[in-house]
Order: C-alpha cells, then structure tokens, then sequence
C-alpha cells in the first residue's frame, strides 16, 4: 500500500497543487492572488505532463548504442510552449491589473464591483 503511494506520488502532488490553485482563484477577491493561483494550477498540469513522460532509468532521446530506454519528449516540448504560454498570460494578465489599478486605484474584485454599481 505505501509502495503504491510512493509510486504514484507525483500524481497525489499534481492533485493537491492543481486543487491548491483552484481554491486560491475562487476564494480570493485580489487579483493578484487570482493570478498566483493561475500560475499554481498551470504548474500542476506541467508536472503532470512531465512525470508521464518520464521512463525509469531512461536517457535523453539521443541515439547512441550503449543506450537501452529514453525519455519520451514529446510531454517535455508541450510543456516547452506550455511554459512560454504561461509566461505570456502571466504578463498580459499582470499589465490589465496594472491598468485596473489605475483606474480604480483598487485590486480587489468585491470594491471594483462595489465602485462599478455605485457608477451607474
């Protein structure tokens, strides 16, 4: 049982951030907690896709003879762009809550609203 555990143990850890991400997006009225949480759901799917990939004693596909097991590449170049998209939405996300704050002069969502029902 424990064995087991241990074993799939990247899965339970991929779980929890993901879960951890998703209640820091809900929970939180800042928007840059928002974001954090983003980012922390965004790492959970890249570490799963990359345990997946992952081979036990597996090298780096490069063909060599005195190699017997690679590494499947394919999750690590999705994960590549993943990253440089995740990057991108970080930064585009970061410069509208620099706009927002500028507007506003707030990052909390319940007062923006509470200033966008006192405008109209």
């Amino acid at each position: 049982m424990i064995s087991t555990i241990f074993a799939n143990l990247h899965y339970f850890v991929a779980i929890l951030l993901f879960l951890i991400g998703f209640h820091t997006m809900l929970t939180h009225s800042n928007l840059i907690k928002k974001i954090i949480g983003m980012n922390i759901m965004e790492t959970s799917v890249f570490l799963l896709f990359i345990s997946v990939g992952y081979v036990r004693g597996g090298n780096a596909p490069i063909i060599d003879d005195q190699i017997s097991a690679y590494i499947n590449p394919l999750p690590s170049a999705l994960i590549l762009t993943g990253i440089v998209v995740g990057v991108s939405l970080t930064a585009f996300a970061l410069a509208m809550v620099i706009k927002i704050y500028e507007y506003y002069g707030t990052v909390n969502t319940d007062e923006i609203m509470r200033l966008r029902d006192g405008e109209e």
